[in-house]
């Protein structure tokens, strides 16, 4: 039963030893239903000469299994015509939905689902929800969209009221009204909504409007430490950021803000390191390879995320056993000037430090990770200058000495470059040229 902390107490604070009894089951259950339904994997292992009866322990697994990447999936794809890329363990008449990631970094991936055997994104939340203090009854404020399904199902499962609105950008003083109106207990924030409320905060009283919240989800990319700083002290949201599971599901932070809890008997997450494929010591920075273990539509095996990572198997403060994580950045991210490594954490560290782009609108702007020049696209707020060519000659000089590398500037309003996201959920800061 639920009690103050924890919606599914025996499960949240599960031994270690018994959770990993619990992945090793679900694995070898997996693995014989994947090779015998998947026509990716089954290739994909038997290239590799390994045969599920190879598998006895969670050890061989690891040892035995081969990882996979998304453009080995793709290229699956483009090959065979699979829609699904070859995963797909069912018949297509079984499944319940078909859900899209985001898309931020490529072309969009899509999730085969069925509510009662391979659950939606939104199902493996609800612990999290609970932590953040949802209950039944609560009023929640959920956006409309279709991104890794609607999040409706879920809070209609912990008994919350929804109130549906349109809080895209551009739709902030509306949603203002709707909050101060219906006073919601939890909404769900993107990165452009914080950037609107920004520029609001000045005609509004966002803390009053804002004082029903129990708290507020925040996801896409990394919220900067100003950024929250200014939720959290000015505005007086608690905020709960999460992160993806490398497409297994969801991490989130609990209520210590220390990590993001991985769900370890829904998912079995290793931490690699990205050039030998060996696993890195607890604490130390790798990338989430990751497997599923409550999906039998179309599961992941051993996926290699991108994702740059530090996991360890600590407790937690609030108590719960599952593994935590906190993420560096994706691999691809990085991009390499004449032989340089630029980082996307010098390039805003530079464009938050100017009051005309505090808000750290930017993009670099590239056709592949090695370049010649750097080239950087900023939007600014047109309120709060009249000069841009003074700011565009501050921003080169800020940009060059963090990163040691003289930027090609773009300059556009926050606006105009916010509306030019194909994304709901993301403002990707690397776009193709």
């Amino acid at each position: 039963m639920p009690d103050d902390r924890y919606l599914e107490p025996e499960v949240e604070t599960m031994p270690r030893e018994a959770l990993r009894e619990v992945q090793e089951r679900r694995i070898l259950e997996l693995l014989p239903a994947a090779y015998e339904n998947s026509s990716f994997y089954r290739e994909l292992w038997d290239s590799h000469g390994v045969h599920p009866r190879d598998i006895k322990t969670l050890e061989d697994f690891q040892e035995r299994i081969p990882s996979f990447s998304k453009d080995m999936l793709r290229e699956y794809r483009a090959r065979s015509g699979d829609s699904y890329g070859g995963l797909l363990c069912v018949a297509p008449s079984a499944l319940t939905s078909i859900t899209s990631s985001s898309g931020t970094t490529g072309d969009p991936e899509f999730f085969a689902e069925i509510w009662d055997g391979a659950p939606p994104l939104v199902t493996a939340q609800l612990r999290d929800l609970w932590e953040l203090g949802l209950r039944p009854g609560d009023r929640v404020l959920s956006p409309p969209g279709t991104f890794r399904n609607l999040m409706d199902y879920g809070y209609h499962a912990l008994g919350a009221v929804v109130i549906s609105a349109d809080t895209w950008f551009g739709r902030m003083p509306e949603t203002l009204e709707v909050v101060r109106r219906y006073r919601p207990a939890y909404i769900q924030l993107m990165y452009p909504q914080l950037v609107e409320l920004e520029h609001l905060e000045h005609e509004h009283d966002l803390k009053e409007i804002f004082s029903s919240l129990k708290g507020a989800a925040c996801a896409g990319q990394p919220i900067s430490p100003r950024m929250r700083r200014k939720v959290q002290d000015e505005w007086g949201i608690e905020l709960f950021e999460y992160t993806s599971a490398a497409d297994t599901g969801t991490a989130w932070e609990c209520r210590e803000h220390d990590g993001f809890h991985l769900w370890e008997d829904t998912v079995f997450a290793e931490c690699l390191d990205p050039s030998t494929h060996e696993p890195v010591d607890d604490g130390a920075m790798g990338e989430l390879v990751a497997t599923d273990l409550d999906n039998r539509a179309a599961p992941l095996i051993r996926y290699r995320s991108e994702d740059l990572v530090r996991l360890t198997r600590n407790g937690c403060a609030c108590g719960r056993t599952h593994a935590r994580m906190w993420v560096a950045g994706r691999r691809g991210d990085e991009t390499v000037v004449q032989g340089r490594p630029v980082v996307l954490r010098d390039v805003w560290q530079a464009v938050e430090a100017e009051p005309e782009t505090a808000a750290g609108v930017f993009q670099i702007v590239r056709s592949s990770r090695e370049v010649e020049r750097l080239h950087v696209r900023v939007g600014y707020d047109p309120s709060a200058t009249a000069d841009t060519g003074d700011l565009a000659e501050r921003l080169r000089e800020g940009i060059g000495k963090r990163t040691g590398v003289e930027p090609d500037l773009e300059l556009h309003t926050e606006e105009e470059l916010m509306s030019t996201v194909r994304s709901v959920a993301k403002f990707p800061r690397v776009v193709k040229q």
